[in-house]
C-alpha cells in the first residue's frame, strides 16, 4: 500500500512538472507572437483608448528593467481631443512650411511624451526599455503604436524659441527639473495592417 501511494505521489509530481512546462511553453508562444506580429501603425481609427487600457499599458512600462531601479523616466499622457488639439496647433504655429501636426502625430488619438533623467547616463536606455514594454503591452490588447521623434524636433527646435503656444505646451507637460524629453509614442486602434519589414539577421552572431 505504501509503494502504491508513493507511486501516485511521484506520478502527480511528474504530471505537475509536465503541466508547468506546458504552461511555460504556452507563455513563450504568446510572447513570441506579440513580439513578431507587432507593427508600427501610421493610420488609426477615430476611436478613443480607454484610461483603464492606458493604465495597463503604463503599468507594463514602469515594470520594465531599469538601472539600479532608479526608474529614471517621466511620462505625460495626452488622451483628450481638446488637449491634443492644443499641442497640434502649437506645432503648426512653429513654421507654416512644416508638415501639419496631424501628419506629425500620424493621427494617433493618444500621445505619450517620455523624458529621461539627465543626471543618470543610462536613463535613455531605461526609457527605451519602458517604451518597448508599453508598445508590446498595447499590441497584446489590440492597440497599435508608433514611436516618434518629430514632435519633439518641432517643440524643441530653434523655430520654437519665443513661441507662446510652445511654451504653453511645455508648461502643460510640466516635466521635473533635470528631465529631458527624448521620445513621443502614439497609441490608438489600427486602421491598417502593414506587412513586416525585413530584418537583418547578420547583425547578431555567436562567439565561439
Amino acid at each position: 500500500m505504501k509503494r502504491f501511494c508513493l507511486f501516485f505521489a511521484s506520478l502527480a509530481m511528474f504530471v505537475g512538472c509536465c503541466g508547468s512546462q506546458e504552461v511555460h511553453s504556452d507563455k513563450a508562444a504568446v510572447v513570441e507572437d506579440v513580439i513578431m506580429s507587432r507593427r508600427s501603425i501610421r493610420n488609426y481609427k477615430d476611436l478613443p483608448v480607454g484610461r483603464d487600457t492606458l493604465e495597463r499599458i503604463l503599468k507594463a512600462g514602469i515594470n520594465a528593467p531599469n538601472g539600479q531601479n532608479r526608474q529614471s523616466w517621466e511620462i505625460r499622457v495626452i488622451d483628450r481631443p481638446e488637449t491634443m488639439a492644443k499641442v497640434r496647433a502649437a506645432i503648426d504655429s512653429v513654421d507654416p512650411d512644416l508638415p501639419e501636426a496631424s501628419s506629425c502625430f500620424r493621427g494617433a488619438p493618444v500621445m505619450m511624451f517620455v523624458a529621461a533623467d539627465e543626471s543618470y547616463s543610462f536613463s535613455t536606455i531605461d526609457c527605451g526599455l519602458l517604451v518597448e514594454n508599453m508598445v508590446l503591452s498595447a499590441w497584446s490588447m489590440g492597440v497599435g503604436s508608433i514611436c516618434l521623434g518629430s514632435p519633439l524636433m518641432f517643440l524643441i527646435g530653434d523655430a520654437a524659441e519665443g513661441n507662446s503656444q510652445i511654451e504653453e505646451v511645455w508648461d502643460m507637460l510640466d516635466f521635473s527639473e533635470g528631465y529631458k524629453p527624448v521620445l513621443c509614442v502614439g497609441f490608438g486602434y489600427p486602421a491598417e495592417e502593414p506587412e513586416a519589414k525585413p530584418r537583418d539577421a547578420s547583425k547578431y552572431r555567436f562567439l565561439d
